[in-house]
């Protein structure tokens, strides 16, 4: 029988963050049972470990409807229930190193990320789809897409009522993302120099929100980097879940010496 453990991450508390499914022991299932678990589980991820090599681990990942490439807060998730010490997970986007210390805080440093221009026709049905009129964009945070082991568009607001006022349209929103194979949108409110509040719809993965994001979090250290928005060793605070009843902390570091980026948070167990 498959052993599932439920974990929250990015929280100290079991009813805040992000649930995510844990299978330590996925080798003998298949793509069609993975994906099937992930349904019953109904977080928005549940992780994999399909095979070890020592402190390597294959890791997939599936929402309750499709498989993604790389989860951030499944990635804590799995690498707390494999306790401390420095573990390597193999994803399909790539190598990422994670680490977790006595307390139960996962590090993980992403796939080098990449920042690409947002076209101009896909902002306008982007912000179509998500009721936004242009005029709340943050001039100062320009739309991008971000990669750090999935797409994210990052779009930013200069207010913080506009990003609590979420109340999409699904069926166009997620027909742009998958026609664009985006994972989530980042949604952004910068409120301070390195203090951010942030939602993330994920209607491709059968979810209306995830709580605490860090694929996202990680693409988002990205394009802060690469446009210069903060210092080259900045240390980021990202607020997310707040407005769904399961707040979430994630931890952004920027390192000038490391092509990727690191995410920190804990992860306990749900009972």
């Amino acid at each position: 029988m498959t052993e599932i453990s439920r974990y929250a991450a990015f929280t100290l508390d079991p009813a805040g963050g992000n649930p995510a499914g844990v299978v330590l022991d996925a080798a003998g299932l298949d793509d069609a049972r993975m994906q099937e678990i992930a349904a019953e589980v109904g977080y928005s991820e549940t992780a994999f470990v399909t095979g070890r090599d020592g402190d390597r681990f294959r890791v997939r990942y599936f929402s309750p409807l499709a498989e993604v490439p790389f989860c951030g807060h499944a990635t804590v998730a799995t690498a707390v229930a494999l306790g401390p010490g420095e573990h390597v997970f193999t994803t399909n986007a790539g190598a990422v190193p994670v680490r977790v210390d006595d307390s139960g805080t996962a590090t993980l440093t992403s796939v080098d990320p990449h920042v690409g221009e947002l076209p101009a026709a896909d902002l306008a049905a982007l912000l179509a789809a998500l009721r936004w009129p242009a005029g709340d964009l943050d001039p100062e945070l320009p739309p991008r897409v971000a990669f750090a082991g999935a797409y994210h568009p990052i779009i930013a607001v200069t207010s913080r009522a506009r990003l609590a006022d979420l109340d999409y349209d699904v069926p166009a929103l997620k027909a742009l993302m998958t026609e664009r194979e985006w994972t989530t949108i980042q949604l952004v409110f910068r409120a301070g120099p390195e203090s951010f509040d942030v939602r993330n719809p994920f209607p491709v993965g059968g979810v209306y929100e995830d709580p605490a994001t860090g694929a996202a979090a990680a693409a988002f250290g990205g394009y802060l980097r690469d446009l210069k928005l903060v210092p080259a060793d900045a240390t980021l605070a990202l607020r997310q879940g707040d407005d769904q009843g399961r707040p979430s902390r994630i931890t952004v570091r920027l390192d000038p010496t490391v092509s990727g980026v690191q995410v920190s948070g804990p992860a306990v167990p749900i009972s």
